[in-house]
């Protein structure tokens, strides 16, 4: 039994098709448009699926799509009723899109597909329940809490429920305007950050400032209960009058200014700012969680989580940390791109009533779910754009220099196998580096990626090798969580007193020696940890089993494969133009080896950085 489930018309786009209740391919619509965050009808997502399973439409047994449009309507007519005759700008805002595409989404996909399936309709759940199923269906636990977190799915904006075997059950809900990803949201726009976009940005801004508006927030933006429920002070919010997301004279009246513009300098005020941010909704996380664990899971040991606000890996390691629960379980995708397979999971288990079989570690198989590519294909495209290059047939010579290369302090694109489903990079499109290179963290972000020099970089380490490294004591495949570097492998730190010596300069800081892993260690000597193994993706464990025989270090920095608003790379095409535009060294495909200086000379027109929009 074949089964379609599409994400679309909001942001991240996505398609996902099982089989049997087994993820046979996902992917964002983004790494085929190169837009990011692509938010229209993933028809080339959905192509790809169909034609990765050698299938048509008249093979799916249904198509299901993540959200339900008219409890969406619901929402934006009572929004509107609401304003009254301030509901110009809302209408304005929303209403051709409301009621041109999403209340039609049947006939768009139907365009897309070429039919619906043997039900011969479109079949819609509820976005929150996408997101739970998402996170529970794919998880190795039988039982668990089901926590999603994000901006906003037809009313809800928070859910606590519990799965059990094939059933899924939302219990408690916090509905819209009250919204922890829309108040994130809002303070990243207020940062000058990107909404959608930037989120990892002001997240990752958070170690270098102080939580001194912590009291304010808790004061004049939002009312937090014990049991983690919230609501949001809206005279300071303009989101749901169809405006920008906040009221910019009374947030400068709060926060000592007015909103910083994208690009200018970033001072202590911003970092200041997501600390507190920050603070807050780890505290209403743990609350959430602590509160569900109470009073639906007093034995139930596991939690799962979806929605943006789970891609908040910080929160993440915390609410690990405090062993609420002993196991969790985060859906890599968690975003909308996920509610795409969570729609599709929900079908099968709760529509068509199918047994659940749990697997270990997951059903995701590492999320690598989306397009691949022949050697043959490689070489061909390599041999008509005169590439030079060399193709290694033992593995063992291939996986050796990659490390030799690693280790003089070369940047290295990877290419493998099949890409990853989620924003995050888990060593098949990613850029590898050497951890131990007191300035990679700078070089990569300037010079490879094109970014601010501050944005924290990931480690993968070999699992068997983490807590020599971390402080972290569970796997985490999908980069989802951070902990702190080992406390005997820290470097004497002072912050204030390198802020004192550079004021907002952030690149000293950037460059100072925090660990002897510095290019993966955040100024609070966080990381954000990728476990890898053998089984789930043995070329990438080869490779760092390989950097650590030739330096004794199991770690490389993984960052994503891209410039900065670039979608993560797909082809083997774009990840040569990457490879040639940016000053990385090495460019590995499948097998295959490409050295920088053996190319010929990069022409291109007018900047090529023009094309992507910034975050």
């Amino acid at each position: 039994m074949y089964i379609l489930g599409i994400s679309a018309l909001y942001h991240d786009s996505a398609a996902a098709l099982i089989k049997d209740g087994n993820i046979i391919a996902a992917v964002q619509e983004e790494r085929f448009t190169r837009k990011k965050h692509d938010m229209g009808i993933p028809f080339h997502a959905i192509k790809y699926c169909m034609e990765y399973a050698g299938i048509t439409s008249e093979d799916l047994e249904c198509v299901v799509y993540y959200d339900n449009p008219i409890m969406t309507l619901d929402r934006f007519a009572k929004n509107a009723l609401a304003l009254g005759e301030k509901s110009d700008r809302l209408i304005a805002r929303t209403f051709e899109s409301m009621h041109s595409k999403k209340i039609w989404i049947h006939k768009e996909i139907e365009k897309a597909i070429g039919g619906l399936g043997k039900r011969g309709k479109l079949l819609v759940t509820e976005h929150h329940i996408s997101h739970a199923a998402s996170a529970f269906y794919p998880s190795p636990f039988t039982d668990a809490i089901i926590l999603t977190v994000d901006g906003v799915g037809e009313w809800a904006t928070t859910t606590i429920g519990v799965g059990h075997g094939r059933e899924i059950s939302l219990f408690e809900q916090i509905s819209y305007p009250h919204s922890l990803g829309l108040l994130y949201s809002a303070f990243t726009y207020f940062c000058g950050f990107k909404v959608n976009s930037g989120d990892y940005k002001f997240m990752g801004l958070a170690p270098y400032g102080k939580p001194i508006y912590y009291e304010v927030l808790k004061k004049e933006i939002i009312d937090v209960k014990a049991d983690g429920s919230y609501r949001l002070n809206l005279d300071y919010f303009d989101f749901q009058n169809g405006g920008t997301m906040i009221q910019e004279d009374k947030f400068a009246q709060l926060f000592g200014g007015g909103r910083r513009k994208p690009e200018e300098q970033i001072t202590r005020r911003e970092m200041d700012i997501a600390a507190s941010v920050q603070k807050l909704t780890e505290e209403i996380i743990l609350q959430l969680a602590s509160h569900a664990k109470k009073v639906y899971g007093c034995d139930i040991p596991n939690i799962v989580l979806a929605g943006g606000c789970a891609l908040n890996c910080v929160a993440n390691g915390k609410l690990l940390r405090e062993k609420i629960f002993d196991n969790i379980w985060i859906q890599p995708a968690a975003g909308d791109a996920g509610g795409a397979l969570g729609a599709a999971l929900y079908a099968y288990y709760m529509i068509y009533q199918k047994e659940r079989h749990v697997k270990l570690p997951d059903k995701q198989d590492g999320s690598y779910l989306g397009p691949a590519y022949s050697v043959k294909e490689i070489k061909e495209y390599l041999d008509e754009k005169q590439y030079v290059y060399h193709e290694i047939i033992e593995m063992k010579d291939f996986y050796k220099r990659a490390a030799h290369e690693l280790a003089l302090g070369k940047v290295v694109g990877l290419f493998h196998g099949r890409m990853e489903y989620g924003p995050r990079a888990l060593g098949n499109r990613s850029i590898v580096a050497d951890p131990r290179s007191q300035k990679m963290q700078s070089k990569l972000n300037l010079k490879i990626k094109y970014r601010e020099s501050f944005r924290p970089f990931a480690p993968a380490v070999l699992e068997e090798r983490l807590e020599d490294y971390f402080e972290l004591h569970s796997p985490s495949p999908y980069m989802l969580l951070v902990d702190q570097v080992k406390k005997e492998r820290q470097e004497a730190f002072d912050l204030d007193r390198l802020f004192e010596a550079s004021g907002d300069n952030m690149l000293p800081i950037v460059n100072e020696m925090r660990s002897d892993i510095p290019a993966v260690t955040h100024v609070d000597y966080s990381a954000r940890i990728q476990t890898v193994n053998r089984e789930c993706n043995e070329h990438f464990y080869n490779l760092i089993k390989s950097f650590e025989e030739e330096t004794g270090c199991g770690v490389v920095v993984n960052t994503s494969f891209n410039v900065r608003g670039e979608p993560i790379v797909c082809t083997p095409e774009e990840a040569c133009t990457c490879f040639m535009r940016t000053q990385m060294d090495v460019l590995l495909l499948e097998n295959i080896i490409l050295y920088k200086e053996e190319q010929n000379e990069w022409e291109e027109g007018e900047d090529w950085r023009n094309e992507y929009e910034l975050d």
